[in-house]
């Protein structure tokens, strides 16, 4: 539309694209409003549209992803849940342990990681394992605690949903839903997530290319939900020295495809507690939205994944150091009021 163009016309372009059989998505920029017109396209519909009042152009997008494309929404949007933000030029924090094991055990993490300046507390209520002996997660019990520790804390609790069948359970005690990189392509999932009114983290498949990232993203986005935010957390490659190969050239192709934040995962993306924090500050130089961080009050006993979990000391050593690479690059690390040591 016009940098002009009135609520008046913006409604009348957004019916005019849904008597065609499409559907309007009304976008709001800084400069002007796009309206991006969803469905199969007939040759005469551009012409149509171009006639209308306010109108500025009509062009087709390129890119097999539509809602999440930069030719949609030329400005980065933010997700922001309380006193979490990503994207825009703020960093959001998310650390917590992999799983939710007992109440002593999550509240004192949640404790230590707002203390530290994380805005958002990561746990798994559900638990996906390879294994079926492995440790399933507390389920609804863990969500509870979840909540509790929000109550206590006011951080925002980001946890994974693993089945379309539990996504209005989880969605009752969560700010924010994860899909997990086995759940990638789980379109199902992916359509109930994008319709549960809660802001969505959708981990990218350790085998998938960035096209089929976008293109998973694109089934939340059509459900009308742009409270999104891809994270990326390594893929399989032929290494062995860490769990995934975290390529990190993904923030910049990211930023330049798509207007959604970008959150690292340098946990699951290096598999080793030593390496966490070094990717992290990589992670912010190159320009990430947000950091998932696996942090556990004694990594040693953890029900999984301790081998790559901070312990509390590690990880406020970790932040302060996010801190000072944050205002080099010139972006905010949100909530971290805690001073730089």
């Amino acid at each position: 539309m016009e940098s002009g163009a009135t609520a008046e016309q913006i409604e009348h372009m957004a019916e005019a694209v849904r008597r065609l059989g499409l559907r309007a998505s009304v976008i709001e920029g800084t400069e002007r409003t796009v309206i991006a017109a969803i469905g199969e396209k007939r040759a005469d519909m551009m012409e149509s549209l171009a006639s209308g009042p306010g109108v500025a152009a009509v062009m087709p997008i390129a890119a097999p992803y539509k809602l999440a494309s930069r030719e949609v929404r030329p400005d980065p949007s933010c997700v922001r849940v309380g006193e979490f933000a990503a994207g825009a030029g703020a960093v959001g924090v998310i650390a917590g342990p992999c799983s939710v094991e007992s109440e002593e055990q999550i509240m004192s993490a949640a404790r230590a990681v707002k203390a530290a300046g994380a805005t958002a507390l990561r746990g798994g209520a559900f638990k996906p394992r390879t294994s079926p002996y492995s440790f399933q997660g507390m389920k609804e019990e863990g969500l509870k605690l979840m909540a509790a520790a929000r109550e206590e804390t006011g951080l925002a609790v980001v946890t994974e949903v693993m089945g379309t069948d539990d996504v209005e359970l989880v969605a009752r005690y969560a700010d924010v839903l994860q899909v997990g990189a086995r759940n990638m392509q789980n379109y199902r999932l992916l359509e109930a997530v994008g319709g549960a009114g809660r802001p969505v983290l959708l981990k990218r498949g350790p085998s998938a290319t960035m096209d089929e990232f976008l293109l998973a993203a694109e089934y939340i986005l059509n459900e009308g939900n742009d409270q999104l935010m891809l994270c990326e957390r390594g893929i399989r490659t032929f290494e062995g020295h860490t769990r995934f190969t975290l390529p990190l050239a993904s923030i910049s192709y990211l930023h330049r495809k798509t207007h959604l934040p970008v959150v690292i995962d340098p946990s699951h993306g290096t598999g080793h507690t030593y390496m966490v924090p070094d990717l992290a500050y990589a992670a912010i130089a190159a320009g990430a939205d947000g950091l998932m961080v696996e942090v556990h009050p004694s990594p040693e006993t953890a029900l999984s994944d301790g081998y790559q979990s901070l312990d509390f000391a590690g990880f406020e050593a970790m932040m302060a150091r996010c801190r000072r690479v944050a205002e080099a690059v010139d972006q905010e690390l949100v909530g971290s009021t805690v001073p730089a040591s």
